[in-house]
This record gives structure tokens, C-alpha cells and sequence, in this order.
């Protein structure tokens, strides 16, 4: 084995049950933390390889990891949440073929970035495969880039879904007492309260996350049935042809096209995220072998429950109009009171979205600090030293914690001023994930294009990457040109997708910082990993 150019090695995977080769001594893997919470033979051998000291404890299992990657989706409850904007640009015949076509590509993008997992479990995640995989003349800076804009929109996904918490309880109130005007000062509030409560969950209950994750996929179950089943006993039903070839195009598009691209955004966003798992996998145990498979599992198992929702409202969304008009913001609030006419049932089945929307944001802060401590480790940030550190005792990033719960609560001041602002933070979350998978999954084709050698692994696509990477990344640029497309036309200051304007800040100001201080200080991944172990 030799050393490329690019300071790839090729190496063989150690296989399940393998001991370290001589030449990989365990005292060259300094761990802080006990024995029990080191992970397998093979992990210890992927972090010494990668270059990483374990400091975190490995305590998820494949049913735990998989339910934290599913939960933090929230497929089916975003689906619901994000029913306005799924009605407006494509209606119900949209909704079902636009889910259809997120569904296909996710399978290709996933398949694709849980093959780099499977080579290189590390909590950097994209940064760090770009680092590895990327052309030797642009490695360091285009890895600096995705550790950028990756972190600040997962930061912004902590506060996003936040929102979408506050405003759906301020939807509630809205129907159950008309006189009720929502304050963007009440919203703020429930922002806050949100993200401190998910807090708790991410330092003294660190320890029982996996745990409570794996009871929280239970909810996420069987929770979806608790409103699905009233539905289809109560409420009146489309034909056929009406609820899966309904197209609406009430965002004033020149086309249909155009408006189904556009809502098709609401199916995506619902499906978008799995690389969560990814960031943890320093606290997964026998992480190579549980990672990929846990993350494709967590795909399949949303797709599923993701169509039963899809399928229930085309078929009983009979007047698309009146939930538009709905003064609650939310038409599935609208429908759910429609259906069962009592408030009562309304409230139960809202409050279990509700429930596992924050549920999700438990993960995501855990996703978030995750990314930030990952990156500061290898002095991506300013601060870093403070933003890399791991308290003994408590094996998490905590400093990263706090910073993630200082980050929510300072970008949820801002809907004080102005809401447009906030929406304009929290869209940066997928135009952050889409380029971050653009540029990994790109990085691994070019090198399958070019025939260089890649690392063997527990999971492998084999002969099929490179066309399975080829179809990620055709799907992956169409998603990433129309996540910048605003809602409907005319277009103004409020209804603009301010999206284009936070992406290309944060990435000018990355740039900016690399140039003066960043090209310095930070140390790409590939320069400290060892292939030959």
C-alpha cells in the first residue's frame, strides 16, 4: 500500500470479530472513557486510523440510532406541518408525486453518503469526506467551506423546527378562541422554551438519550395510526383520479412544472437529514457496521410512513381552499377539527406532532453540537479551543452544547424585529445539507471517474457507485437550484426566499476568514488519518 498523491491510501476494512494487527497497539488509542463505552475492536482500530482519541461515550445501538435519525426527520409530522405550502405549489396530486420522486432520489443520495460512513465514521461527517476525497489542489478549502455552512445550518434546523413548535401551538389557540392574535413576542417565547427544554435532554439526561430515543420511535409509530385511523373512519373521500392527478398552481407560476417543482420542496424537506446519524457515530458502537445500515433502515422506515400520511391526505382533503384559508396558519389543524368536529380530538392529534416535532429538536441539538465540536476540533472556528473541549465525567461536548443553545436563543430574538429575518436564518438548513451532499458524494464520483482507489469498507456499493453516485448527484442539483425558489409570484420583501442571501453570506464570510485566518489554523482531516493501519 502506498501513499497517492492526494494522501489517499487504500486499505482493507477490518472485518467483524478481527483483532488489531500488530502494528495498531492499543496503547496508541489514549480513550477518556471506560472501557464498556469504548466500542468494538473495529472502532478502536477506525479511530486510531482516523486519527481520534475516543472522548465520547459509544452508547447507541443500531435500534437506538435509528430512531434517533428517524425521529429527528419527522417525516410524516413535517409532512402535516408543511401541508400549506404543499397545497399551494402542486395540491394533492403534487404532494404524492412530488414525495414519490424525494423518496427515489433519497434512496441513491443515502445509499451514497452511508457508503462514506461506512469507510470513515466520524463525527465530521461531510467536511471530513470531502477532506478525504476531494482533489489534493482544493481538499482543505472546499472542506473548510462544507464544515462551515454545514454547522450554521444545522444550528439553524435547531430553531426552524422550534419555530414550526411555537406557531403550531399558536395555531390551536387561534381555533380554539377566534379573538386570540398571535404576537411575535409569544412565538419567541415558545422558541425559547423549546430549545431549554431539549437542553435538559442533551446534558443531564446525556446519558439516557439513547434510551429515551429508542421510546420516542415508539411515539413516532405509533402515534402516526392515532391520527391517521380517525381520518380515514370520519372523513369524506376523494376519488382516485382526484387525489393523486389534483395539480394546483396557486403560487402563480408561468407553469404546472414550475409550481411542482416548487412544492415538491415540502416533500423533500421532510426527507432530508439522515447524515444526523452521521455526526454521532463517534457514540455508536460498532459504528462502521451500524451506521450505514441503520441510516438506510431509517430511510425505508420514514418512506413507509411517510406514504401512509401522503396517501390519507390526498384521499381526504376534499376542499384544498378551505384549509388554505384556515385562520389557524396550519391546515392540517383546520382539517383535523373538520373531521372529528370536537376540540378536544383536535388538540390530542396536534399535540402528538407536537410532541415529536420536540422530540426531534432533542436530536437536532445533539446533531448541531455534534458538527460544531467536530469541526472546532480540527480549529475550523473561531474559539475553538473553548468549542472542542469534553468535560471529564461528562463525555459530551458540552461547551458545544451551550454554544448550540446560545445560537437558539440569539436567532430566535430576531423574530422580535422580524419574522422575514428568522425565516431567512432557518431556510439556510437545506440549501446547507444539499451542497454538503453535492460536494461529498461529488468528491467520491470524481474519484471512481477517475478509476483512484478507495478504502474497503462494511458497507460498499461496489460496481454500482458510480452510477448510483451519478443519479444522487443529478437529483441533488435540481433539489439544490429550486430550494431557492420563494413560494408563489409576485415577489416582495416578505414573501422573497431569503435562502440565496443567507447561503451566499455564509459562505463569502467562510471564505473571507479562510483567505486571513482559516487557511492557518485549521488542520484538514485527511493530513492527521492513517490509511496503512
Amino acid at each position: 500500500m502506498s501513499k497517492s498523491s492526494n494522501g489517499y491510501v487504500q486499505t482493507t476494512a477490518l472485518p467483524k470479530g478481527m483483532h488489531l494487527s500488530d502494528d495498531v497497539q492499543l496503547e496508541d488509542f489514549n480513550a477518556t472513557v471506560a472501557d464498556k463505552w469504548q466500542g468494538t475492536v473495529a472502532d478502536k482500530h477506525d479511530m486510531v486510523m482516523l486519527g481520534r482519541t475516543q472522548v465520547l461515550r459509544r452508547n447507541f445501538s443500531f435500534i437506538s440510532i435509528l430512531g434517533f435519525s428517524a425521529v429527528l426527520i419527522c417525516t410524516w409530522e413535517l409532512l402535516f406541518a408543511n401541508l400549506l405550502f404543499a397545497l399551494t405549489d402542486g395540491g394533492t396530486g403534487g404532494l404524492f408525486w412530488g414525495f414519490t420522486v424525494t423518496v427515489v432520489a433519497s434512496i441513491f443520495i443515502f445509499l451514497s453518503v452511508a457508503e462514506m460512513a461506512s469507510m470513515s465514521p466520524t463525527a465530521g461527517g461531510q467536511y471530513h469526506w470531502v477532506s478525504e476525497f476531494a482533489p489534493a489542489f482544493c481538499q482543505k478549502f472546499l472542506s473548510y467551506i462544507s464544515g462551515w455552512v454545514l454547522a450554521m445550518g444545522w444550528q439553524g434546523a435547531v430553531v426552524g423546527l422550534s419555530f414550526v413548535v411555537g406557531t403550531i401551538i399558536q395555531g390551536l389557540l387561534s381555533l380554539q378562541d377566534p379573538s386570540y392574535e398571535p404576537q411575535q413576542w409569544h412565538g419567541t417565547l415558545l422558541i425559547i422554551s423549546v430549545v431549554l427544554f431539549c437542553i435538559v435532554f442533551n446534558t443531564s439526561l446525556a446519558k439516557k438519550l439513547p434510551l429515551i430515543e429508542g421510546f420516542i420511535l415508539l411515539l413516532h409509530i405509533i402515534g402516526l395510526f392515532a391520527i391517521v385511523i380517525p381520518l380515514w373512519v370520519l372523513a369524506p373521500r376523494n376519488t382516485p383520479s382526484v387525489a393523486l392527478f389534483r395539480f394546483n398552481n396557486g403560487g402563480n407560476w408561468p407553469t404546472m412544472g414550475v409550481a411542482y417543482m416548487v412544492g415538491l420542496l415540502t416533500a423533500l424537506s421532510s426527507m432530508m437529514g439522515y447524515d444526523c446519524s452521521v455526526h454521532m457515530s463517534e457514540e455508536i458502537k460498532d459504528a462502521s457496521n451500524t451506521l450505514p445500515r441503520a441510516m438506510l433502515w431509517g430511510v425505508g422506515l420514514n418512506a413507509m410512513l411517510g406514504y401512509v400520511v401522503v396517501i390519507t391526505l390526498c384521499f381526504t382533503i376534499t376542499d384544498p381552499q378551505a384549509l388554505l384559508d384556515s385562520e389557524t396558519g396550519f391546515p392540517f389543524i383546520q382539517l383535523f377539527f373538520n373531521v372529528t368536529h370536537s376540540y378536544t380530538a383536535t388538540h390530542i392529534m396536534t399535540a402528538i406532532i407536537i410532541i415529536n416535532i420536540v422530540s426531534a429538536v432533542i436530536s437536532e441539538i445533539a446533531t448541531a453540537s455534534r458538527q460544531i465540536w467536530s469541526f472546532a476540533r480540527d480549529d475550523g472556528f473561531p474559539f475553538s479551543n473553548f468549542l472542542k473541549k469534553v468535560s471529564p465525567g461528562w463525555n459530551i461536548p458540552l461547551n458545544a452544547v451551550v454554544v448550540s443553545f446560545g445560537c437558539g436563543v440569539a436567532i430566535s430574538l430576531i423574530n422580535l424585529g422580524s419574522s422575514v429575518a428568522l425565516n431567512a436564518i432557518v431556510s439556510l438548513t437545506m440549501s446547507a445539507l444539499l451542497s454538503s451532499y453535492m460536494l461529498s458524494i461529488g468528491c467520491i464520483f470524481l474519484k471512481r471517474l477517475r478509476r483512484e482507489p478507495l478504502p474497503l469498507s462494511a458497507f460498499t456499493l461496489g460496481r454500482w457507485g458510480l452510477i448510483i453516485n451519478a443519479i444522487a448527484l443529478g437529483f441533488l442539483f435540481t433539489f439544490f437550484v429550486f430550494c431557492f425558489f420563494p413560494t408563489a409570484t409576485p415577489v416582495d420583501a416578505t414573501t422573497m426566499n431569503w435562502n440565496i442571501a443567507m447561503f451566499g453570506g455564509i459562505t463569502l464570510f467562510a471564505t473571507i476568514w479562510y483567505i486571513f485566518r482559516g487557511h492557518k489554523k485549521y488542520r484538514p482531516p485527511v493530513n492527521i488519518q492513517n490509511r496503512k493501519l
